[in-house]
């Protein structure tokens, strides 16, 4: 089976998304190395796992796996095809603070879930930046 490996970025650091929110540097400390990767963020729809992850100055980065199994293979295909290149995540909010000055809230600590590829992102600057076809069966 062929996969395909993606990475770009699932959150853009001090960037309001459209629900007004900002992710700070470090609010993803402490992240679990290896998440699922969902389609648009349906639980029911794993489509493969976030191989590694780490914040860097711009946000937070990761490279995955999309599966080609099920929804997955829809989902390389759509990839490939330059149709969708949304990156989003799924977290519980662990510590945020107002800034009412810009009308935003920060989010300064996140249980990070899982990570999601979307057609429309709340975050518009967080995409899929490259991918590369990997050999499944070559892959441990």
């Amino acid at each position: 089976m062929t996969g395909l490996r993606i990475a770009g970025y699932a959150s853009i650091f001090g960037v309001a998304d459209k629900g007004g929110d900002v992710v700070l540097p470090g609010a993803f400390a402490g992240a679990p190395a290896r998440l699922p990767l969902l389609w648009q963020h349906d639980q029911r729809e794993p489509i493969g796992f976030v191989e590694r992850l780490a914040e860097d100055d711009r946000g937070l980065r990761v490279v995955a796996r999309v599966v080609a199994a099920g929804k997955g293979e829809a989902a390389a295909a759509l990839l490939r095809a330059g149709a969708i290149d949304g990156l989003s995540f799924g977290y519980r909010v662990r510590q945020s603070r107002q800034d009412r000055t810009n009308r935003v809230r920060q989010l300064t600590a996140l249980d990070l879930i899982e990570v999601s590829l979307v057609t429309f992102p709340m975050q518009p600057q967080a995409r899929v930046l490259g991918l590369s076809t990997i050999n499944e069966e070559d892959v441990a």
